[in-house]
């Protein structure tokens, strides 16, 4: 699967069989040492803790791509009709803001954290509808549009110092890069702050993003992304069963090989921030794919610690969202 010529970090281990039909959202939940993830179609949030490995799942009435840990110390959802608080305690769902809940065609796809302790999300089409996506921002407990006519939007990270936000229309195959503001906003077209006199600008008024890293001749598409302390990027690479590091200038340096075709998000976690955690996907895959590629694990969560590969990398943690 993978084409990339650069250095092998070695291959990720599996922590969660599955399958996931499209896994996505990975995050450490620090507080409780444990992973969480989404499986968007299967409708069921995923928690893996750490230190003794059991697994615990809980079933969702609806699409939901995103589980952000709150300062209340609940979750804040990211579902096909907007934001909604999970009570940590007993797993009660409750509706916080609408987005997009009147539109049937669209549903949440990637969302992280900025530096900011803002939260970035997309939606697409449930069929992966051209033009269909947007791209928002919640700050504050208020909630902002930032970028309309997407088709899938993936790849949603920040440099470590919260001046760049990166993202890509996975369809294009280009990762894109964003000037922020003091804030963590896009900048306005003139070079101003997103908010002038409390009013944000529209989305049209804000400055181009830029190309920055281009796998448009890959095997693999550009899914989900994350920074780590050093600002590179881990990417994964839908269709070529691989994570790919990026330097700050969007060159591929090394990777690792993921057994599973369709790779879709990375994160860091563990006790250090050492350790990428990488969901995959069986969506869209025929039956016969598993017969022809039987040591493959689509669908399986898998584990990589940078410890001793690359000695002194680790991740960026996330601050809780406050909503009030």
């Amino acid at each position: 699967m993978t084409s990339s010529s650069s250095h092998c970090l070695g291959a990720a281990r599996v922590i969660f069989d599955g399958p996931c039909e499209l896994g996505e959202g990975p995050s450490w939940d620090a507080l409780r040492g444990e992973y969480r993830w989404l499986d968007i179609l299967g409708k069921r949030l995923h928690r893996y803790r750490l230190d003794d490995g059991s697994h615990d799942s809980q079933a969702l009435d609806e699409l939901t791509s995103f589980a952000a840990p709150l300062t209340s110390g609940d979750d804040l959802l990211v579902t096909e009709s907007g934001l909604k608080e999970r009570d940590h305690a007993h797993g009660q769902i409750s509706p916080w803001r609408e987005v997009e809940a009147d539109n049937p065609v669209t549903r949440s796809n990637d969302a992280r954290i900025d530096r900011h302790g803002g939260l970035w999300f997309s939606t697409m089409g449930k069929a992966a509808e051209p033009g269909a996506g947007s791209l928002y921002r919640l700050y504050r407990g208020q909630i902002t549009c930032l970028k309309r006519g997407m088709s899938i939007p993936n790849a949603l990270c920040f440099s470590p110092d919260g001046r760049l936000g990166y993202f890509t229309d996975t369809v294009t195959g280009v990762v894109m890069r964003w000037s922020l503001d003091a804030q963590g906003f896009p900048l306005r077209a003139d070079g101003n702050s997103f908010l002038q006199e409390g009013e944000p600008a529209a989305p049209e008024a804000l400055i181009a993003p830029e190309p920055w890293a281009d796998f448009s001749g890959d095997v693999g598409n550009p899914d989900g992304a994350v920074i780590d302390a050093e600002g590179y990027m881990w990417l994964a690479l839908w269709g070529s069963g691989r994570v790919a590091r990026l330097s700050p200038t969007g060159e591929e340096v090394c990777h690792i090989s993921v057994n599973a075709e369709q790779p879709s998000c990375p994160a860091f976690g563990g006790h250090h921030l050492t350790q990428l955690l990488i969901t995959t996907a069986t969506e869209g895959q025929s039956p016969a794919a598993g017969e022809q590629a039987p040591s493959r694990r689509d669908g399986a969560i898998f584990l990589f610690d940078l410890a001793e590969a690359l000695p002194g990398v680790r991740g960026l943690s996330e601050p809780p969202i406050a909503l009030r």
